[in-house]
């Protein structure tokens, strides 16, 4: 996919969404999204959105300031630095919802090929941190939901980063254009999770053509105690394996740069 495609409305190339980028959004996602909606400011678009959200809609906002990140660590969004958004679903599959974050981070590398994928919600650029990714279920209601969080860092003063070992589209010397941007990742990622519920095969063959984790030495930190081995696999249900055994979640640490 392109970025700044022709027909694309003349947006900042760095900075906060504009009405017209909203407008702009919302006309070229139509046909793979119900519904997409901005906001200013929230504490986490993933809760807003599993608590007024249908499946199939799409929540923009501009600064988050209470999302959650793996192992319940804050994630804040301060204005204009993230393309920041949160998709909701049907839970269904249900058995394949580790899978989805996996398809969250392909979505994002197939809009940005220079990117790999560390399992299981982090987007790599250059071996740095440019994405994370957090998948939420809830299984109250007639109907079970997910929904599957992005945060892609797009436009970051270096002094301002997080950690040192992110980055952010500016940082590297990718410009985009906000609107267009968004329309990419959010076809995307519709695609994606269409192979998902089709294809699972197919998604886990291309994840793990991507996925910077693959062979690594790692440290996975997780509740039960610290693992450190080699990634041998990823399993069909979205499981990293470590010296042939299965863990389902923990945060990973590459002991060695990925290449």
């Amino acid at each position: 996919m392109l970025l700044g495609a022709p027909g694309a409305s003349k947006s900042n190339m760095l900075g906060r969404m504009t009405v017209q980028d909203i407008s702009f959004i919302q006309t070229n996602v139509a046909e793979a999204w119900r519904d997409v909606r901005w906001v200013d400011t929230t504490g986490s678009t993933n809760k807003q959105l599993l608590d007024e959200g249908t499946p199939g809609d799409i929540l923009i906002a501009d600064e988050q300031t209470a999302g959650r990140g793996r192992m319940d660590r804050t994630w804040v969004t301060p204005p204009g630095s993230q393309l920041c958004f949160s998709a909701l679903l049907e839970a269904d599959p249900a058995e394949r919802l580790g899978l989805l974050p996996l398809a969250a981070g392909l979505a994002v590398a197939d809009v940005l090929p220079e990117t790999r994928l560390k399992w299981p919600n982090d987007v790599l650029l250059h071996d740095k941190k440019l994405a994370g990714i957090l998948a939420e279920a809830d299984f109250n209601g007639p109907c079970p939901r997910v929904v599957v969080g992005v945060g892609i860092n797009v436009a970051w003063r270096r002094e301002d980063l997080p950690v040192e070992t992110a980055t952010s589209l500016n940082l590297e010397g990718i410009d985009v254009e906000w609107d267009q941007f968004a329309v990419d990742i959010l076809l995307a990622l519709a695609e994606r999770v269409q192979q998902w519920r089709e294809d699972p095969e197919a998604l886990l063959d291309d994840y793990r053509g991507v996925c910077a984790t693959l062979g690594q030495s790692v440290r996975l930190e997780r509740a039960g105690g610290d693992v450190e081995g080699t990634v041998d696999g990823i399993s069909s249900t979205g499981e990293i394996l470590i010296d042939g055994t299965a863990y389902s979640a923990g945060d990973v640490t590459h002991l060695r740069p990925a290449h």
